[in-house]
């Protein structure tokens, strides 16, 4: 091989060491540091331009009639109140947006918590009645004690188990 030829392959096989070093640096940087935390105000402008639907990528229910998610006013309010796990204390009251829950900063209720994925679970009226759908998570949601796939009812009592977090649903008065 020419002098050239052994030049090129050490400068290639440096660059290539200093990018694996680079690499692992911020692997372990974001291991390190976590989540970074999002402070959000009652009226974030972000939460403002998503529409009323589902996200997208949610499933069936993202092309479902708009007439059928709409929020009826006179259903009694609820609120969603995590009674196990880190949040422990935490109430959610639901209202015509949708509630999605997990890691990712987006989440309107967000879980420091290795079992929950990214957008793990979402809570959504459809004619006057709470479900809760698993967004295809990798560990699942449970709604009191069973697995679910897609939207089920999530109605007062029920208890909703994302890896640490127990959710349970709670009507208030009218």
């Amino acid at each position: 091989m020419s002098e050239l030829t052994l030049v090129a392959l050490r400068l290639g096989l440096v660059l290539a060491l200093w990018l694996f070093v680079i690499v692992v640096v911020l692997v372990l940087r974001n291991d390190l540091f976590g989540t970074t935390v999002v402070t959000r105000s009652s009226r974030d402008p972000r939460r403002e331009q998503r529409p009323a639907s589902a996200p997208p990528g949610a499933g069936a229910d993202a092309n479902a009639d708009p007439e059928q998610l709409r929020t009826d006013p006179e259903v009694t309010q609820a609120a969603m109140v995590v009674t196990a796990g880190p949040l422990r204390g935490t109430s959610l009251t639901l209202g015509s947006t949708p509630i999605l829950i997990g890691r990712a900063p987006e989440c309107m209720l967000v879980l420091d918590d290795d079992y929950a994925s990214n957008r793990h679970a979402r809570v959504f009226q459809r004619e006057g009645e709470w479900m809760v759908e698993d967004l295809g998570s990798t560990n699942g949601t449970l709604v009191s004690g069973r697995r679910i796939e897609g939207a089920v009812p999530f109605r007062p009592g029920a208890q909703v188990r994302i890896g640490r977090t127990e959710i349970e649903l709670r009507r208030g008065p009218r």
